[in-house]
């Protein structure tokens, strides 16, 4: 059984087998769960088809969320995506249009997979869904990708934290990015070392990254916060398979988020007590949705 105890291990492990990192996690999540691949396999393909209705869903007009703080902004790219005038192009202006959809999907209380967290669900499946609809990704060799990206979640939440609470939004959005950078590259043929390394890059480009919700609420800037963590996905992913070194080894990186995490504010850790919650028209937002009290 693997102990994701650190990133080099899963590299190390996916190397001397000749294999994937999605492959020896999937084969150690079956032995772990008494359960046969194909068992397995068939639960993580369910959670990919729940990943794209959540994304038709939230692309509708109306989705609006309880507070009604936010509501169309997926509907608003996927039709600004359409109209060919996006500067980042197609496949990206897409990708963050599914992300704000799926986002958006959470916000009005549909039905979401948590990725690593319900904060940062829309950063996977604003990277996954494209590549499978746009760039005609074999549907198995998605599901394959979540694999990996679970699979380096779960040695960064040992390490570290997913939590917005405890390690502010790139414990959040910050995770959700490396995984997705993760998945990216192994889909486009990448080695594990790759995928290490754009999982890195993912997180140094969201160091420091605070959680402020408005209003206590995973709305504002939560919503807009997995967009731009779709375009640092796709862009680690990028770099890391144009040759691009990530200097500083992906282990040690994890372990400078947590380092920071422990350093941030408490105001700063999901209290909304700072940030943009504390700012006038934080705080008026907050009043109109809670009252003064």
């Amino acid at each position: 059984m693997i102990n994701y105890d650190s990133i080099l291990e899963l590299v190390n492990l996916a190397n001397d087998a000749g294999k994937k990192i999605s492959e020896i996690c999937l084969a150690d999540q079956a032995k772990t769960l008494g359960k046969t691949e194909d068992e397995v396999y068939a639960t993580m393909e369910k959670s990919f088809d729940v990943m794209m209705e959540s994304a038709k869903w939230g692309a509708a007009p109306g989705r609006v969320s309880t507070s009604g703080l936010t509501g169309g902004e997926g509907y608003s790219m996927t039709q600004y995506a359409g109209t060919g005038k996006s500067i980042m192009g197609g496949f990206m202006s897409r990708a963050v249009a599914t992300a704000l959809c799926v986002s958006n999907t959470n916000a009005a209380m549909g039905r979401i997979v948590a990725t690593p967290t319900a904060g940062s669900c829309g950063i996977l499946p604003g990277c996954l869904i494209p590549m499978y609809l746009d760039k005609k990704a074999e549907k198995r060799d998605i599901v394959m990708s979540i694999f990996t990206a679970a699979a380096f979640g779960m040695v960064i939440a040992k390490n570290a934290c997913i939590a917005g609470a405890q390690g502010g939004c790139q414990a959040e959005c910050g995770s959700a990015s490396g995984m997705a950078a993760a998945a990216l590259v192994e889909l486009m043929g990448g080695t594990p070392q790759q995928c290490a390394d754009a999982l890195g890059v993912a997180i140094v480009n969201q160091m420091g990254l605070v959680c402020d919700p408005v209003a206590g609420l995973v709305e504002i800037p939560c919503i807009k916060r997995n967009a731009s963590g779709v375009a640092i996905a796709c862009s680690s992913a990028d770099m890391i398979l144009s040759g691009i070194d990530l200097k500083i080894p992906v282990d040690e990186c994890i372990d400078a988020m947590r380092e920071v995490g422990d350093a941030m504010s408490s105001d700063l850790k999901e209290t909304a007590n700072g940030g943009l919650a504390s700012t006038p028209t934080g705080k008026m937002l907050r009043e109109k949705v809670f009252g003064k009290q």
